[in-house]
């Protein structure tokens, strides 16, 4: 949660000090008839505590009269973002999980692991991406699929977003790739085929002092085209597209080693379902 700042106006912080010192209902003194300033900064940060008490009391009510939301959803449709708590697989190929299992929640798991994977820094190095994509990849497409982000993952491109040809950051700066799964849903499912969307964050960029090209912020949707291949969930095709996008945050900007130092010290997770 923000805190205040170090520094007040002092006008502003008598009529603050008033306001918050009178009974509820009483007004008397010099601000008793007006209101006080307020910066954007102060409102933004008053409808995030009113967001986040709102989410709070919701979840202390939630067993309370209409029952848990895992005891709604066996009678009817659950909401798309609604986990169901299943365990993350156990498995892995090429350090990325594997052997979901041939259901809607385990394809929906599948996509949101396989969005982190072909959206991470390891796409951007020719033999990690080669593994990343034939460890996802059904064997139908997979030489299509390498040629796809062959050709997307050039010299040119590269060189175009401030890394060497071998897809490496510049010497002082830390390169950042990391695409976070925000909600997953099915539009179809056929048993043996499946289309599942992912809702994504991303941050991306080079952080260092002499950096020309920032870490930002972006948020999109990456829809998987999966076939059970008889023991996992494997891509046929993927597609992106922007958004949806909420508003930007107050939060003050982190410095370029504060933002290295993070990506480096907080590993991803595996994500289920």
């Amino acid at each position: 949660m923000p805190t205040h700042p170090s520094h007040h106006d002092p006008d502003d912080l008598a009529a603050t000090t008033t306001r918050t010192r009178l009974p509820e209902g009483e007004s008397t003194g010099p601000a008793a008839g007006r209101r006080p300033v307020r910066s954007s900064r102060t409102l933004v940060t008053v409808v995030g505590v009113v967001v986040l008490l709102i989410a709070a009391l919701a979840f202390a009510t939630r067993g309370s009269g209409g029952g848990s939301g895992n005891d709604g959803a066996k009678g009817g449709q659950a909401a798309p973002t609604t986990p169901t708590g299943d365990r993350p697989v156990a498995g892995k190929t090429a350090g990325i999980a594997s052997g979901f299992p041939k259901t809607e929640e385990g394809a929906q798991s599948a996509a949101a692991n396989y969005a982190v994977a072909l959206g991470g820094d390891g796409m951007f190095k020719a033999a990690r991406r080669h593994e990343i994509v034939s460890a996802v990849a059904d064997p139908s497409t997979l030489d299509k699929l390498q040629g796809g982000y062959e050709a997307a993952y050039s010299a040119a491109f590269l060189h175009s977003i401030g890394l060497n040809q071998d897809g490496a950051a510049p010497s002082g700066e830390t390169f950042v790739n990391r695409t976070i799964p925000i909600g997953v849903k099915l539009t179809n499912f056929t048993g043996d085929t499946a289309d599942a969307s992912v809702w994504c964050t991303g941050i991306f960029g080079l952080a260092g002092e002499a950096s020309t090209k920032p870490v930002t912020q972006s948020w999109f949707t990456v829809t998987f085209k999966l076939k059970w291949d008889g023991s996992d969930w494997k891509v046929l095709a993927t597609d992106q597209t922007k958004g949806p996008t909420p508003i930007s945050g107050d939060n003050p900007v982190s410095t370029a080693n504060e933002i290295a130092g993070a990506v480096q010290g907080y590993g991803g997770f595996t994500y289920a379902r």
